[in-house]
């Protein structure tokens, strides 16, 4: 089975996660906000491997570094977890109609650190995240 554990430790934030990519879509965080852990549970799920993992960070002042540093820790775990990507392709794409929007994902395991996220968040009231 390809498992991973990884923790980091800052003075904002410390993260502890633990990946099996071979599960079955199970997702045990604990931490918050509340709708950070709702679209993890959402990336497990619809990514059919388990992700247990315990957040803990400043966010009396902000999201931001627990949600930064959790994407850190996330690209972390899924690299070890791979071992060295045997068997897989260097990038995929991936479209998921939803009720009322299209997801679409591009992935490249290159080991290039960039993200590029565009969403019209609009007003939709998802608390302080």
């Amino acid at each position: 089975m390809r498992k991973a554990e990884v923790r980091r430790k800052t003075r904002e934030t410390e993260i502890h996660l633990k990946l099996n990519i071979d599960g079955e879509g199970k997702c045990e965080v604990h931490g918050s906000p509340g709708f950070f852990i709702h679209m993890l549970e959402t990336f497990a799920c619809h990514g059919c491997f388990d992700i247990w993992g315990e957040l803990q960070g400043d966010t009396h002042v902000d999201f931001h570094h627990l949600v930064e540093d959790t994407g850190l820790v996330l690209g972390q775990v899924f690299r070890e977890a791979l071992a060295g990507k045997k068997g897989i392709k260097r990038a995929g794409f991936f479209y998921f109609p939803m009720d009322e929007t299209l997801v679409r994902a591009a992935v490249d395991l290159s080991a290039r650190p960039y993200v590029h996220f565009k969403a019209d968040l609009g007003t939709a009231d998802v608390g302080q995240f």
